[in-house]
């Protein structure tokens, strides 16, 4: 497999668990969410990623989310389910979960928590390459992993028989763009911020999108890219500001929250919206009164409030 064997690309948020107040998995309100997700016309979505709490998730849990999606959206759009795990095997599980529900593809970074070092993440990858029959997207995922891959691996990596790409969310511009053009034929990449670097590297060098998170703009964000595969690039960046001025209030330049975990700001901000965020699961905590009040401040900027 390479890039040329899915046909991802655009804007595809990585979305919330919705969770009752008693920290429950909300089928409701999931439903609810894909629904107003398939509407604003996103690109695809991954599901059960950081931004989804994949840590808190019973295996049961995850396999009611992918199953449900899939009832929603197979074959309609782009379906990435997140299989981080600490092992190859477990990964692998997963993936069975995920192919079942009629998902596109699987997200994983390297293993959390054990910081392997890079040939060890090599054989990580290597191994769950070889167990399972559904397209890969590496994660480079440095605040959760605490690795930032270099070029080199991610260049071995996208080698590896069911690799097709790569979400490159290093807080490092450099590195990304070395990566980019050293990969950019062989995989899809995927990260570019919705500014006029990103719009120049989409529309003259072949960028493939973004996988942001929450979609909290609706229509807006697959909207950047809309516009620039149509020609208009004025349009696209009126879009990208109003993402970029979210992303900048809400997170810092490394994609952590600036005043709480980024899925209780992402979901107190949908609940604002009037949309089924719902609760955040400990260790995730609720944002104190101060950060609610900061979300709201930030939509009523936005004209969303």
């Amino acid at each position: 497999m390479d890039r040329t064997s899915v046909d991802w690309r655009g804007y595809i948020p990585a979305i919330t668990t919705p969770f009752t107040v008693d920290r429950r998995l909300d089928e409701g309100g999931y439903h609810r969410l894909l629904e107003w997700l398939d509407g604003e016309g996103m690109h695809g979505i991954v599901v059960a990623g950081t931004t989804g709490e994949w840590f808190t998730l019973t295996d049961d849990e995850r396999r009611t989310l992918y199953r449900i999606a899939g009832e929603h959206l197979a074959g309609k759009r782009t379906l990435i389910a997140g299989c981080n795990a600490f092992c190859a095997a477990q990964v692998a599980v997963y993936a069975q979960m995920a192919q079942e529900a009629r998902f596109d593809g699987i997200l994983v970074t390297p293993p959390p928590y054990v910081v392997p070092s890079e040939e060890e993440i090599y054989q990580f990858y290597r191994e769950v390459s070889a167990s399972v029959q559904i397209p890969i997207c590496v994660y480079n995922w440095p605040p959760g992993t605490n690795i930032d891959m270099s070029t080199a691996l991610l260049e071995r990596l996208a080698q590896l028989d069911q690799v097709v790409a790569i979400k490159n969310s290093t807080g490092r511009l450099d590195r990304f763009l070395q990566t980019f053009f050293a990969l950019k034929d062989r995989v899809r990449v995927f990260g570019f911020n919705m500014d006029q670097l990103g719009a120049t590297l989409i529309r003259a060098h072949g960028g493939d999108g973004t996988m942001g998170a929450g979609a909290l703009l609706g229509h807006e964000h697959p909207d950047f890219y809309n516009h620039l595969w149509r020609g208009d690039e004025a349009a696209a960046l009126k879009c990208g500001a109003r993402d970029r001025l979210l992303m900048e209030e809400f997170f810092t330049k490394n994609l952590v929250g600036r005043f709480g975990s980024a899925q209780a700001i992402l979901k107190e901000a949908l609940n604002a919206l009037g949309l089924p965020g719902g609760y955040p699961r400990p260790p995730i905590l609720e944002l104190a009164a101060a950060g609610k009040e900061q979300v709201r401040a930030t939509l009523r900027k936005l004209g969303k409030l």
